[in-house]
């Protein structure tokens, strides 16, 4: 598979999960197809560029570390912060 290819079928997959608290781009200076996009690319780019070994666990904590940001950031929008 291609890096262009990849792109796709993560922004395909990523799109797909929206379940519920759709995020707003109107109000955003992006569009949605360009910011999945962007971070596809992104992701695809830190995949090929990570050593085999160290895939799994770079991809993990990355995980980790948006969910968190998200978390965040959500807590914050609905006014849980002290």
């Amino acid at each position: 598979m291609t890096k262009e290819e990849f792109v796709k079928v993560l922004v395909d997959l990523a799109q797909g999960m929206e379940i519920k608290d759709n995020i707003d781009f109107g109000m955003l200076r992006i569009k949605e197809s360009e910011a999945y996009e962007l971070m596809a690319t992104t992701v695809v780019e830190q995949f090929y560029n990570v050593p085999a070994e160290q895939k799994e666990i770079v991809m993990l904590a990355s995980l980790v570390k948006l969910l968190v940001e998200n978390f965040v950031l959500n807590a914050r929008l609905q006014g849980a912060e002290k």
